[in-house]
């Protein structure tokens, strides 16, 4: 007599039997070990170059802040500037008609009254930026604010430190023009005195 054929194997019949294995990619029956490997994330997933660095990793316009423009921090300055003169002017009258009645390129200054001027624009930059959100009249105006590298509000001792080494190279000859030269080529549109203290110059 012939053989009987085995039955066909009809795994979907016998509530006992185990399920086939799932392949790559595939998910289980149920929540565990059997799901594959999920879809690789795509661009913008994850924290990206620069991540813990602060807004400003590797770039002027990451998380949501634009370093302030040139000519806007040229003219917040000179606006700034002009403030100064006039608060420091009833000090300051004997330095201004010394250097604009002497002849040629050289004029002796008081020094006591340089250095009160210095002072005074030390106290206005430093209080105001401190404790004004990072801005001076002049940024205020122009829509400009410091703050860290982090792109958090500056601390009262890092300001200290910014307005410091701006008014030390101020009165030091011609170094303050070498300070402002910097934002001209610096990435960040740093000045020395934004390197020497970690800040930078945002849009407000």
């Amino acid at each position: 007599m012939g053989s009987i054929p085995p039955p066909p194997d009809d795994r979907g019949s016998d509530p006992w039997s185990d399920p086939a294995p799932p392949g790559p990619g595939h998910p289980g029956p149920g929540p565990g070990p059997h799901y594959g490997p999920g879809p690789e994330p795509g661009p913008g997933y994850g924290p990206g170059p620069g991540y813990g660095e602060g807004p400003f990793g590797g770039s002027p316009r990451d998380g949501g802040m634009r370093l302030g423009g040139r000519w806007r921090r040229l003219f917040a300055g000179i606006l700034d500037l002009v403030i100064i003169s006039l608060v420091s002017a009833p000090f300051s009258y004997r330095t201004v008609s010394t250097v604009t009645g002497t002849e040629g390129f050289v004029a002796i200054t008081p020094r006591a009254e340089t250095l009160l001027v210095a002072v005074i624009g030390f106290l206005y930059y430093w209080l105001l930026t401190s404790f004004w959100n990072g801005q001076t009249l002049g940024k205020r105006l122009f829509h400009l604010r410091v703050v860290d590298l982090g792109g958090r509000r500056a601390g009262v001792g890092q300001t200290a430190i910014r307005e410091l080494v701006r008014w030390v190279m101020y009165i030091t000859c011609c170094l303050g023009w070498i300070d402002l030269a910097f934002i001209l080529f610096q990435s960040r549109k740093q000045a020395v005195h934004d390197i020497a203290a970690r800040t930078l110059v945002v849009d407000a």
